[in-house]
């Protein structure tokens, strides 16, 4: 399996598409091959960034985007939005997401979220808030079911986390966490008990869309106090082969549907199962058939302005990270250049190079893309009194390398121009 990680703007528009082992199925309808799961972060491709007031800050791209509208990639399935400021939360880029597209869900801070209905540009139901991590809350997960490649596969799971620092008065600090668990097309072994279905599906869109029964990989069991809570969740595609279900909840993926019908595109509840099931080992010595193994988790890190490992970042990692295998740390997505106001304007813009570091080091990251860090044109009240310390590609990768102790070379540190993608690949 792979991760493409593309860099759209000078800045931190980055489009992320997960895909399974090649295959030489071909490509849907819309363009995609079966069971890839694409993210649009931050989309901000041209004209000014404003905020409140020109006279306040202003912004503009010095490097033109490798593309000038969102219309020229295929439709992702999800667009994140990490604030409500405008370099993140751009309206004019915004607006050239196709409003009645039944592919795309909108997952942003719960500031950005208000911002984004108040355009009323989308229906309501697309466009949903990232509740905040808590190590404690099943609920704030958002979940993505993609169905099997073939009947009998096992289904693949993306997952999005969205983590805030706690007492920060300026609203920039954060992380968003991603994860992804390919589908396959080979059935599993029979003698692997299934993982627990949902028991009640609510579809009020599509109640007549049927389902099928297959064979999951096996997952750990969740803590027992899973079973008392009722996810919320909703189904974001009309493309049967990336169907997915998004679900704040941690209940494992199991005995589900691949549905083939066009599913819902409204808010689809789930009651999960009051019993888990153990795992036994399989021995295929005597077996002809060759299975699968589970497969890996791709993990990836998205702070552009930092956010502090300790605390903020060990609650996910140590229960959602370790959880679901997903160390190494596949790529952290992190500014290199440190950015400090006034403590009146807010203190702290960007935390740099010290809290990249101590994020890569502590998650084994295999890869470290710089963002962020763009030269613009800024003018206003807001920018008169920024400092402003910028690393080299170089500097930080020699910053590694000592911080590692020698070891640094594992980890791939680099800046991608605009247009420039990188393939992680599991």
């Amino acid at each position: 399996m792979s991760l493409k990680i593309k860099h759209l703007n000078g800045d931190t528009t980055f489009l992320l598409t997960c895909s399974p082992a090649e295959q030489r199925a071909p490509s849907n309808r819309y363009g995609r091959l079966p069971g890839t799961f694409s993210v649009l972060i931050d989309p901000w491709l041209s004209g000014p960034s404003t905020m409140w007031h020109p006279k306040f800050l202003l912004s503009k791209h010095t490097v033109p985007s490798c593309i000038s509208n969102l219309s020229h990639i295929p439709e992702p399935n999800v667009v994140l939005v990490s604030q409500d400021k405008p370099d993140h939360c751009h309206e004019p880029t915004l607006r050239q997401l196709d409003p009645t597209s039944t592919l795309t869900n909108i997952l942003a801070v719960s500031t950005a979220a208000k911002k984004i209905r108040g355009m009323k540009h989308f229906h309501p139901d697309r466009v949903h808030a990232l509740p905040a991590y808590s190590s404690k809350d099943h609920n704030s997960v958002i979940r993505f079911y993609i169905p099997p490649l073939s009947p009998g596969g096992a289904p693949g799971e993306a997952t999005i986390a969205y983590i805030p620092a706690k007492m920060d008065m300026s609203g920039l600090h954060n992380a968003i966490g991603i994860t992804y668990r390919p589908p396959t097309a080979a059935p599993l072994p029979t003698s692997y008990p299934p993982l627990t279905e949902p028991s009640t599906y609510s579809n009020f869109s599509s109640p007549n869309a049927y389902r099928q029964t297959f064979n999951s990989t096996p997952t750990p069991p969740d803590s027992p106090d899973s079973s008392t809570q009722r996810p919320r969740s909703l189904s974001n595609s009309t493309d049967p082969s990336t169907r997915s279900t998004v679900s704040s909840s941690s209940v494992p993926l199991s005995q589900a549907s691949s549905a083939t019908t066009a599913p819902s595109t409204s808010l689809r509840f789930t009651r999960p199962s009051t019993s888990h099931t153990s795992h036994p080992s399989v021995s295929s010595t005597n077996s002809t058939h060759h299975f699968p193994r589970p497969a890996k988790t791709l993990s990836l890190i998205y702070s552009p302005h930092g956010l502090a490992y300790s605390p903020h970042l060990i609650p996910y990692a140590t229960h959602h990270l370790v959880r679901h295998a997903a160390l190494p740390l596949s790529a952290l997505i992190h500014g290199f250049d440190r950015v400090e106001n006034p403590w009146y304007m807010g203190g702290n813009v960007n935390a740099g190079i010290p809290g990249g570091i101590e994020i890569a080091k502590s998650l084994m990251a295999r890869h470290w893309i710089g963002a962020h860090d763009e030269e613009k044109e800024n003018s206003g009240l807001a920018v008169m009194k920024v400092r402003m310390k910028k690393f080299g590609v170089g500097e930080v990768r020699e910053l590694v390398r000592r911080e590692f102790c020698g070891g640094g070379g594992g980890c791939d540190v680099r800046v991608l121009d605009c247009g420039e993608e990188l393939v992680v690949r599991s």
